[in-house]
């Protein structure tokens, strides 16, 4: 459903709800003026990410993928937050099967703007998390300083920690392989 539809069936909504008083129906005039904040809200909140977010909530994955894959046409459904959000939500469902996808999602989602701090972290984490998983140490590490910036309630502190541990492995990993580091095909 087009997203201006919601805010013209609330106009008429109100409309009904102002006739009904003066017809002197309070009751039901009352009652349709505070129906008439559902397609508001929803205006600012898609129906179909809410509930995906709820799927998320109780761990499941599949769940918020389908309600996703409901919007069909993203940039005449959603207003601009909307979008990141709907970006953020794909690119964690996408995070454990395609870090190509997911990191894509991510940026997109950071471009349209997330409204909270820690959701701007995750974000930042999982592109970091791409970034290692492609080889670009510098970029990741930047990506973690920048979460760990955005994480002021300490939501994050402990993925962070073993991220940035996972980095010094890898590193350590590397010069293990470095053949100057080889004695007779043996490492030290």
């Amino acid at each position: 459903m087009n997203k201006y539809i919601k805010l013209v069936i609330a106009a008429l909504m109100i409309a009904g709800g102002v006739y009904m008083f003066t017809e002197r129906e309070y009751a039901w005039g009352s009652i349709l003026i505070f129906l008439s904040l559902m397609p508001i809200l929803l205006f600012f909140r898609n129906e179909y990410i809410l509930l995906a977010f709820w799927q998320m909530r109780k761990q499941n994955i599949e769940g918020a993928k389908n309600w996703l894959q409901k919007i069909k046409n993203p940039k005449g459904q959603l207003i601009r937050k909307q979008m990141g959000y709907f970006h953020y939500m794909h690119g964690i469902t996408e995070a454990q099967s395609n870090v190509n996808v997911a990191e894509k999602h991510m940026k997109k989602a950071l471009d349209y703007g997330l409204s909270f701090k820690h959701d701007r972290a995750m974000a930042k984490m999982s592109l970091a998390g791409a970034a290692m998983a492609k080889g670009r140490k510098q970029e990741a590490e930047s990506l973690l300083k920048e979460a760990k910036q955005l994480d002021n309630q300490g939501m994050f502190t402990d993925q962070i920690k073993m991220m940035q541990e996972q980095m010094k492995r890898v590193n350590v990993g590397k010069n293990m392989q470095n053949p100057h580091m080889r004695k007779r095909g043996k490492y030290f």
